[in-house]
């Protein structure tokens, strides 16, 4: 969208009347979808942690519009990381990230094969691990315990003139919470969300150079990993907003799950912040206004009950096209600052890491 005069240079100014949504929490397991494939009505709502059983996104009752996917994120003082497990029914679609943000160099491969080849992904979040193979590009992501912390294990390679293969573990502290919401566009067109945030990361990246290997650590207590897990039948054209931030506000781990355009009009909304571990749920479709001729420009996302400023040092640029599929992205990575509402008190929120990203779809 247009971006008017400096529209996130005050983050306290201009907030409007909330655009409140009536959301219900689930709080018992729940199928995805009924015996015919198409959407349960009971399953429609948000959770603090997994209760949907997907299974039935399984391309198999149901072909073509079936969009399976695990994608994680990796916030580092000196890297950003990401790793994309998915099959599209007609395409895989794995991809490998690293960029260096200390030279700027980037390594991003990207792999489509047709009809899902090379992905396994478990049928719900939590049933097993998920992996890829193609082309040079190997990824495996699954559940592991590491000094009796339970977390996630994320094992990336890309092989070739430029190497590289990093290993970070995505801590899950015990009682985090993460953001589950199902979207309804119709009976058979709607999506199964988990997006988590602010887990805490360990590991470590390596990148082949000229002069050897060079292998950089995953600090401690300054990385942050995100998950977006997504399964469900979706429309064959869409846009949609995702913003995430981890980090430590006064001693207090905070995240935010932020999103726009995909979700309006559908009764969620997929809006929160987690603080310590616990989710406290935005139940308002907030306005994100950002300059579309300048990716690297301030954005804000505000509302009634959240002001958030976003200020990018890295544009993502992504563009595929295919007879079938197209896909054109700009996710930048940067910081989050201003406030969001939480239990009726406002949480300054300066300083936590992430992306704001605007993505198009034709798949």
């Amino acid at each position: 969208m247009s971006r008017p005069d400096d529209p996130a240079a005050a983050p306290t100014v201009g907030v409007r009347a909330g655009r409140f949504v009536a959301e219900r929490e689930l709080t018992s397991t729940v199928a995805l979808c009924g015996p015919d494939g198409r959407l349960d009505p009971a399953a429609v709502g948000w959770t603090r942690t997994p209760l949907h059983d997907t299974s039935g996104i399984d391309g198999r009752r149901v072909w073509g519009r079936n969009k399976r996917w695990e994608y994680w994120g990796v916030m580092t003082p000196t890297h950003v990381l990401a790793v994309t497990v998915s099959s599209i029914d007609y395409a895989a679609v794995h991809a490998v990230l690293v960029y260096d943000r200390r030279d700027g160099r980037v390594i991003d491969r990207t792999a489509i094969a047709p009809f899902g080849r090379g992905a396994t992904l478990p049928a719900s979040l939590g049933d097993g691990p998920a992996a890829a193979r193609a082309r040079g590009l190997a990824i495996d992501i699954a559940d592991a315990q590491r000094d009796g912390v339970d977390g996630t294990l994320l094992r990336a390679t890309v092989s070739g003139a430029e190497g590289v293969r990093f290993e970070v573990f995505a801590e899950r502290p015990a009682g985090h919470e993460a953001l589950g919401v199902v979207v309804p566009w119709s009976s058979t067109r709607f999506q199964y969300t988990v997006k988590d945030v602010a887990r805490p990361a360990t590991g470590w990246v390596e990148v082949d150079s000229a002069a050897g290997v060079e292998r950089t650590e995953v600090v401690a207590g300054e990385s942050w990993a995100v998950l977006d897990h997504g399964r469900g039948r979706w429309p064959y054209r869409m846009v949609w907003n995702w913003g995430a931030g981890s980090g430590t506000v006064d001693g207090r781990t905070v995240g935010l799950q932020l999103g726009a355009k995909w979700t309006d009009d559908t009764g969620s909304t997929e809006n929160a912040v987690v603080v310590d571990g616990r989710l406290h749920k935005i139940g308002e479709e907030l306005d994100w206004v950002y300059d579309e001729a300048d990716w690297l420009a301030p954005w804000r996302v505000h509302g009634a009950t959240a002001d958030l400023r976003f200020e990018p040092f890295w544009d993502r640029v992504s563009a595929t096209e295919l007879v079938v599929f197209g896909s054109h992205g700009h996710q930048c990575f940067g910081s989050w600052s201003g406030w969001v509402e939480v239990d009726g008190e406002r949480l300054e929120v300066d300083g936590l890491v992430g992306w704001a990203e605007d993505v198009r779809n034709r798949w």
